[in-house]
């Protein structure tokens, strides 16, 4: 069985909507690591390359917010070096996984990890366990396939290959509604509208991999995790001979909707070689139960009774518990890769800890907590889900920034900087066109949103924070305006 790392596939931004703008106002308020006040200043022209780039891809000015001011230590880290719309509240996309992201290593520490604890109920004789197994949800965001694999396998090492009884999910420690996967963008199978849950498997997703075998005239299909009741093609035919890659996914003409069914009425071209394509599940709450079932099944175990939900009985001790890698591995793939549902994941487990359940409106007034314990004089952000996948989220540039130069000197800075896109090098900024390696960014994409937001390493040895966002219908074409921005800040004053 192949096991391959979910994380980098399955980690996908949002690519969708809100409309921005708003009145042109350019104020360049003072920024401080602290939480006095602000003071503004005079006002900042955007820099010649900026408004080359807006008037390239037709957009007007307007549409950018921004703010670049360096880090603690330094005299000049009060004044900004740019402030251009700066106190206006915008949308920031995912760029909000930032706020998360801190507030997450601030409070619960680089080396928190969650545990799933796995129970078991009966006695177990010549490998049959006569009652039932529980499997209780904590939140762990990176339950993957692989590491189901293990506790199924580690649950057999305790002598059971053959459970006469039900294996019970238990997901209470959230408590959030059921959510129309498709209720944001009517993208229902795309991996990132995955709703959160306490125990979340494998980012409810499955992965289809595609591989050609030209001597039998068809590509062979791989499909991880097996889902137990669901029927899937072992191959699809491959396309004329010479036919290009080009869009695949398209020419598979792909029926995914049906719960119980995978089929595809097209074919596969050769050239494209080895390809894989994560989807979201068609009905998300009964992918848990489908994947246990499957897994084990695959694994050689037998069931009598079935997968389902249910809570661990008062009283009964776990039998062992599967450790998640720790919070500073995790915050990389959520931010390099920007994986939404990781992040709602984090963001409950900070109503978990201190609330003893996980919800969206306890989380959020942890966050309140945190924000006006350190930044009382910077309006509060609207962080709705903690994700930035949200039409309701805002932030001010200003507030972003300062929260970022407090990040630099706080001691969780290292895994919080080393958890960001590299500009021009991995994660959501490898396709950048700014220089190579002088950025470490944090990037959002709605259909109206394009931001970046994040640390500058200069030409001159100084470090700032950056944060951009432009916020219009058109923002789809603001790549290049967020390049030039990255540019001018790493050049400090140093020849183009």
């Amino acid at each position: 069985m192949r096991l391959p790392s979910f994380a980098r596939l399955l980690c996908l931004t949002a690519c969708l909507l809100l409309a921005g703008g708003g009145q042109a106002r350019t104020v360049a308020p003072a920024a401080s690591a602290g939480g006095g006040a602000s003071a503004p200043v005079a006002a900042t022209a955007l820099p010649a390359e900026v408004e080359a780039a807006l008037a390239r891809a037709r957009l007007p000015r307007e549409a950018l917010s921004a703010l670049v001011v360096e880090v603690p230590p330094g005299p000049r880290a009060a004044v900004p070096r740019l402030a251009h719309r700066a106190q206006e509240p915008v949308n920031p996309a995912s760029v909000m996984k930032l706020v998360t992201t801190y507030a997450a290593l601030d409070l619960l520490g680089p080396a928190y990890t969650w545990n799933t604890p796995v129970y078991i109920e009966g006695t177990v004789q010549g490998g049959s366990l006569q009652g039932n197994v529980y499997l209780q949800g904590q939140g762990d965001p990176k339950l993957v396939v692989e590491r189901l694999w293990l506790l199924l396998r580690r649950l057999q090492a305790q002598g059971i290959q053959v459970i006469v009884g039900d294996i019970v999910l238990d997901r209470s420690a959230f408590q959030v509604p059921d959510l129309d996967p498709g209720r944001f963008d009517g993208e229902p199978l795309r991996p990132y509208n995955a709703a959160p849950e306490a125990l979340l498997l494998n980012y409810k997703s499955v992965l289809m991999t595609f591989i050609p075998d030209a001597a039998a005239g068809v590509a062979r299909v791989q499909y991880e995790p097996p889902l137990a009741g669901v029927q899937r093609p072992a191959t699809v035919p491959l396309a004329a001979p010479g036919a290009e890659c080009g869009d695949w996914r398209t020419g598979l003409k792909a029926e995914l909707a049906d719960a119980q069914r995978v089929a595809f009425q097209g074919v596969y071209p050769a050239a494209c070689g080895e390809r894989a394509w994560p989807v979201a599940y068609a009905d998300p709450r009964s992918y848990a139960a489908r994947a246990v079932e499957g897994l084990w099944r695959e694994l050689g175990g037998k069931l009598t009774g079935s997968v389902r939900e249910g809570r661990v009985p008062a009283g009964l001790k776990p039998a062992f518990a599967v450790q998640s890698p720790p919070l500073a591995e995790l915050v990389r793939d959520i931010n390099k890769f920007s994986n939404n549902v990781m992040t709602q994941q984090l963001f409950l487990t900070l109503a978990l800890q201190r609330q003893g359940v996980g919800s969206f409106d306890g989380a959020r007034e942890q966050v309140r907590q945190w924000w006006q314990a350190r930044w009382p004089a910077e309006e509060q952000p609207v962080v709705d889900n903690g994700a930035g996948l949200s039409r309701e989220a805002r932030i001010t540039p200003q507030a972003l920034a300062r929260m970022l130069q407090s990040a630099w000197v706080s001691p969780v800075m290292p895994e919080l900087v080393a958890s960001l896109p590299v500009a021009g090098v991995d994660g959501t900024l490898r396709r950048s066109q700014s220089r190579p390696g002088t950025a470490h960014l944090k990037t959002g994409s709605l259909r109206d949103v394009m931001s970046i937001a994040g640390y500058v390493h200069a030409a001159s040895g100084r470090r700032y924070v950056l944060v951009g966002i432009v916020q219009h219908a058109q923002a789809g074409s603001a790549r290049p305006v967020l390049d030039a921005l990255i540019d001018w800040t790493a050049r400090d004053g140093a020849a183009p």
